[in-house]
């Protein structure tokens, strides 16, 4: 259970690595160490105010799996666990 409680409009999320198939191709460095697109929703804010100051509900709930905007969410660190912080407008999509 993480000790991260995102406010407002923010997600809490556990990055999801897929692994890389090597099968006989040469990848460079860094592509072993690009940064996932994919994760698990581990916590989500109350909601964002609209511009009226009434309070939006989040659209991803805890569970959801996710894809999100490459460079958008910020990371942090707890301990040995490594989690990344999102707006809302950085979900793409949930997978079903």
């Amino acid at each position: 259970m993480s000790k991260i409680k995102p406010l407002s409009g923010h997600i809490l999320l556990e990055p999801l690595r897929e692994e890389k198939k090597k099968g006989g191709i040469i990848l460079p460095e860094t592509a072993e160490k690009e940064r996932s697109e994919k994760g698990k929703v581990i916590a989500v804010g109350a909601g964002r105010p609209d511009k009226d100051g009434k309070k939006v509900l989040m659209e991803v709930k805890k569970g959801d799996i996710v894809i999100f905007t490459k460079y958008g969410p910020n990371e942090v660190k707890v301990g040995d666990k490594e989690y990344l912080i999102a707006k809302e407008d950085d979900i793409l999509a949930i997978l079903k």
